[in-house]
C-alpha cells in the first residue's frame, strides 16, 4: 500500500500510526519544529474530526481505503451486534495483526511481509494471505522450516517478555499462539475512536 511520507502523516495524525514515528528522534524533531498554522482538512467540524479518526485507524492497521471501508460496512450491517465492537474484532482478527500481537515480529508491516512470504501457518496449514480472518480456537504459528531464521533468534526469551492481549495465548515455545476468545480492543486502548469512525460511515 502506497502511503506517502510517513513523518508527514504522523505530524497530521499522531505518532501512534507508524512505529517509525515512535522514536526519540521524531519526538525531538517535533519538539523543536517551529509552530505552523495548518489549514483545516476534511472540511473542519465533526466531518473533519471523523475523517482524521478514520485515517488514524486505516494507517495503524496498514489498510487500503477499500479494505477498511469494507470492514466498516460489514460491522454496520451485522444484525444484533455492536458495530464498534464488530469493527475492532474484524481488524484484530486479521492474520497479520495476530502475528504482530503474538510478538513474532515488532511491527504490523513486518507481520504482513512474514505472512506474504509464507512463513506462517494456521492450524498447521501454510497461509500467505495477511487479511485472512483467524477464528477462535485456531492456532497461528511460525513454520518449523522458518524458525531457524536469524529473525527469530532468542525467540524463547523474547516470548517470555511479550505482553499479549487476553484473547491470545502463546505456546510454551513462543512460536505459536492460539485464539482463546473473540479478538477485541477497548476504545481506551486504541489511538483512535472506533465509535467516531462508525459515525463517519453512517452519515
Amino acid at each position: 500500500m502506497l502511503i506517502g511520507p510517513k513523518y508527514k502523516i504522523c505530524k497530521r495524525l499522531g505518532a501512534s500510526v507508524f512505529e517509525k514515528c515512535q522514536t526519540q528522534a521524531f519526538q525531538l524533531a517535533e519538539a523543536h519544529a517551529p509552530r505552523r498554522t495548518r489549514p483545516k482538512r476534511g472540511g473542519g467540524g465533526d466531518y473533519g474530526a471523523q475523517l482524521l479518526e478514520k485515517q488514524k485507524a486505516r494507517f495503524t492497521y496498514g489498510l487500503t481505503e477499500s479494505q477498511f471501508s469494507r470492514y466498516v460496512h460489514e460491522a454496520i450491517g451485522a444484525r444484533g451486534l455492536d458495530s464498534t465492537a464488530g469493527l475492532m474484532t474484524r481488524l484484530e482478527s486479521r492474520l497479520d495483526n495476530v502475528v504482530f500481537r503474538a510478538g513474532f515480529v515488532k511491527t504490523r508491516r513486518a507481520a504482513r511481509q512474514l505472512v506474504s512470504h509464507g512463513h506462517v501457518t494456521v492450524n498447521g496449514k501454510r497461509m500467505n494471505i495477511p487479511s485472512y480472518k483467524v477464528e477462535v480456537g485456531q492456532t497461528v504459528a511460525i513454520r518449523t522450516e522458518s524458525r531457524t531464521s536469524p529473525l527469530f533468534g532468542n525467540r524463547t526469551e523474547a516470548a517470555a517478555e511479550t505482553k499479549t492481549p487476553q484473547w491470545l495465548e502463546l505456546g510454551p515455545d513462543g512460536f505459536s499462539a492460539t485464539i482463546k476468545l473473540v479478538p477485541n480492543v477497548g476504545e481506551t486502548e486504541t489511538s483512535f475512536s472506533p465509535a467516531t469512525i462508525i459515525q463517519f460511515y453512517s452519515r
